[in-house]
């Protein structure tokens, strides 16, 4: 039985979500993002008006505000968009148990077992869920719908707002072939331009490339996008497990209010990350056994390094150290950093570490770092500081855990 797929778009959805709150940005261009005085943002969304004047996600505050002056930059509240994308998904469980969420804002949804017991099409089912969102939550959505998650995401990409758009094993040459090749899932900025150099402009030029040619361009990679390129994707479609799903890694990153040109500067600002990251894995009561550092510096050259830890841990004072090490041993002379990233990977219960007969220091850290979150739950963020943040108030004014961007998770895992 061939599958219906369906893929659901909440459309601009913080910035929907922030308008809804507050109406009288509705006729504004508008633009969810962080501290322009602090550099620290980017563009995370923007609505249709501020779109209009070419503002983009992932732009620099500055850069759209270039592009549009009379632009209305709002602070994200990502308690809001976690309800938000909770409501959503409930309403998405009413027509199956198979919801793979893509970020905040997407989730692809498996309805081939719906479709009798509905006694409706997924177009229909489609349909039926863009109104439920828009009558329930305020805010829209557009929908794909095709045989694979590939085709039913770029299928919710085709046309917006508030839309549904069927692809079918019959129609998506039509549709899908005359399209840039970056429409497609996966083809970034430097894989298109990489396209580009070779002639490749659209994705069926794409699908009619000789596919030993691609491996050799991108490896692996080429033939999965030989593959999407021409329709065929037999991923599934994960089961949701609610607030139980298995978090796969706890991590956060920041750019910085000013390029990070020492180790001291280095250290404030991995120290913040690591206590961010700590923190968030004790609340989860989780423990990592890998640490890893992403470093994008002026130039937006970007890395990223990782290690294995001599013992789990939750803690900020280990995190850190090992985050700082690998810093040090992948950066040398002079340099200007633009972000940093640390993450904790390789998780696991923390109850899975070994009851030692005596504390020793790593555990003794834990219970101090864990009366700390008590006292910032009570008395807020700033209210317990490391003495090294004192050296540099416009680096150490950050708050990663709170102010945190939660970025889709990976395709490929």
């Amino acid at each position: 039985m061939e599958r219906v797929i369906l893929h659901c778009d909440m459309n601009n959805f913080y910035a929907s979500v922030e308008c809804l709150y507050n109406p009288e940005l509705r006729d504004k261009p508008v633009a969810v993002g962080g501290n322009p005085e602090q550099r620290h943002g980017i563009v995370l969304a923007k609505n249709y008006l501020a779109k209009a004047k070419g503002v983009k996600t992932g732009e620099a505050l500055w850069e759209a505000k270039k592009k549009c002056p009379d632009i209305v930059f709002v602070p994200p509240h990502f308690d809001k968009y976690l309800r938000f994308a909770k409501l959503a998904r409930e309403i998405y469980a009413d027509y199956t148990d198979q919801i793979e969420p893509f970020g905040l804002d997407e989730a692809w949804l498996d309805v081939t077992g719906s479709l009798r017991y509905f006694g409706k099409t997924g177009e229909e089912i489609a349909n039926e869920i863009r109104a439920r969102i828009r009558e329930e939550l305020g805010i829209t959505a557009s929908i794909g719908v095709s045989y694979n998650k590939v085709l039913s995401k770029l299928g919710s990409d085709l046309k917006k707002p508030d839309a549904t758009t069927v692809i079918t094993k019959e129609n998506f040459k039509d549709m899908v072939w005359p399209l840039p090749v970056g429409d497609l899932l996966y083809v970034g900025p430097a894989t298109e331009k990489k396209l580009h150099r070779y002639g490749i402009f659209t994705v069926g030029m794409l699908a009619r490339t000789d596919p030993a040619v691609l491996k050799r361009l991108f490896g692996i990679n080429g033939l999965m996008l030989h593959r999407f390129a021409n329709g065929i994707d037999h991923t599934r479609v994960q089961k949701y497990e609610g607030e139980q799903a298995e978090i796969k890694s706890v991590g956060n990153s920041t750019t910085t209010p000013r390029d990070l040109v020492c180790e001291n500067d280095v250290k404030i600002t991995l120290f913040l990350l690591s206590d961010s990251v700590a923190a968030r894995l004790r609340e989860a009561g989780l423990v990592c056994r890998t640490v890893q550092i992403s470093v994008r510096d002026s130039k937006l050259n970007w890395f990223e390094r990782q290690c294995t830890l001599p013992d789990p841990t939750c803690t900020a004072a280990d995190i850190s150290q090992a985050a700082l090490q690998l810093f040090c041993e992948n950066v040398r002379g002079e340099y200007a950093l633009r972000s940093l990233g640390v993450r904790a990977c390789n998780l696991a219960p923390a109850d899975y570490r070994q009851t030692r007969l005596f504390a020793d220091k790593s555990e003794r850290t834990e219970k101090l770092e864990t009366a700390i979150d008590d006292i910032r739950r009570r008395f807020g963020h700033y209210s317990v500081r490391r003495a090294i943040l004192l050296t540099d108030p416009k680096l150490s004014n950050l708050n990663p855990k709170d102010d945190h961007v939660i970025h889709p998770v990976a395709f490929l895992q």
